[in-house]
């Protein structure tokens, strides 16, 4: 689905889209009508620009994530803010490109986050890396100042409440935690593309999170990308 209020920019998306061999199941120039639509097209991936006429795209991504918990969401934007990308990945957008990306590095995109792998505009992964371990820091100070100075919680698999990972989907998840493309933790470990994207879905749903970006998150507030 895609979601711009530019006619003339949506429908050149949607082409360029098809001519792909990717299928199209609706369009729409305003946040509101978006959310109601995609509760009904059901797309997989939602490409969605960041302004829009009536609500803010971050808002849209809110809408989109309750009507659709596992939809995929691609913002598609003018601005490379680092405000902007931090509001799009905390609601729940799985990657952020800015709209002067060449026609072959978008439909990279589009395929990379159907496949559930975090896509940012070069420069901006370090960036969204960074605040995740800026929160997971504060997070576990807080932590430690409720229970007086204690000891933070510890990494993934010490809490008996934790869901069991095994040891592979452990090893992904340090891989994924650094920031590291599912094509780099393949050739880390020997493993097959194919293969990567399977512990890190079965990871996915073990941990109950819906994409990469919330897995990253998770395995940073956990000490996992020491």
């Amino acid at each position: 689905m895609v979601v711009d209020d530019h006619p003339m920019w949506r429908e050149g998306v949607a082409r360029d889209l098809t001519e792909a061999g990717h299928v199209v199941v609706a369009t729409s120039g305003e946040g509101r009508q978006a959310v109601r639509v995609a509760a009904a097209a059901r797309p997989d991936v939602v490409v969605l620009d960041l302004q829009l006429p009536d609500i803010s795209g971050v808002e849209v991504i809110r809408g989109l994530r309750s009507a659709l918990p596992g939809v995929r969401v691609l913002m598609l934007s003018a601005s490379g803010e680092q405000q902007s990308v931090l509001d799009a990945v905390k609601a729940g957008a799985t990657g952020y490109l800015v709209k002067s990306a060449a026609p072959a590095e978008f439909l990279d995109a589009v395929r990379r986050t159907a496949a559930g792998e975090p896509v940012f505009t070069p420069g901006l992964a370090g960036l969204v890396l960074g605040e995740f371990r800026r929160l997971a820091a504060s997070s576990a100070g807080e932590g430690a100042g409720r229970r007086g100075g204690g000891p933070a919680a510890g990494p993934a698999g010490r809490d008996d409440a934790a869901p069991r990972l095994t040891e592979r989907e452990t090893e992904v998840l340090r891989l994924v935690a650094k920031g590291m493309s599912y094509k780099q933790i393949a050739e880390r470990l020997g493993l097959s593309h194919r293969t990567v994207q399977n512990h890190v879905q079965n990871t996915l749903g073990k941990l109950q999170l819906h994409n990469r970006v919330e897995l990253t998150r998770y395995a940073i507030e956990r000490g996992l990308d020491d």
